[in-house]
């Protein structure tokens, strides 16, 4: 658990996450509800498909990694003011079922807000990776976080 405000995060500083292992039936349950594409939904299909068999939806990889932040705590809970989104999304190789996947953060800027001194802009790159040390994702984000000296 790293529990931490903006203060905390330097230019070139690193976290990871525990892993989370996906399922087949994981990857079929988000295909049917948010991306009904055949080489997520459907395993025979899939075989015949681009990918050579079933594949998670990157949406399913992007959603699995927020998820790994929350949960190790990267953030201290209440300090996130939200997003205001992210660039250079990429899908790099296909997550499987029973891949294990993680997240690697690399802190790049740190913008105080001049507006709200109460808070400011951390943006990072986050890599997903699998079990291999793949990357599988990987994309640059912006989070606002509130800073501790100002919120105690």
């Amino acid at each position: 658990m790293f529990h931490c405000y903006l203060d905390h995060f330097s230019e070139g500083s690193t976290f990871e996450t525990e892993g989370k292992t996906l399922s087949e039936a994981e990857i079929l349950e988000f295909a049917l509800k948010y991306d009904p594409q055949p080489f997520h939904m459907d395993i025979e299909a899939a075989k015949d498909g681009p990918f050579d068999g079933l594949i998670a939806s990157g949406l399913q990889t992007m959603a699995i990694g927020l998820r790994m932040l929350l949960q190790a705590q990267v953030f201290a809970p209440g300090a996130s003011c939200g997003s205001p989104g992210m660039d250079e999304l990429r899908w790099l190789k296909p997550v499987r079922p029973g891949d294990t996947l993680r997240a690697r953060g690399e802190v790049i800027e740190i913008i105080p807000s001049r507006s709200k001194p109460d808070r400011g802009m951390l943006r990072y790159h986050i890599f997903i990776f699998n079990q291999y040390g793949e990357d599988v994702m990987r994309m640059l984000c912006m989070q606002i976080l509130k800073r501790q000296a100002l919120n105690a």
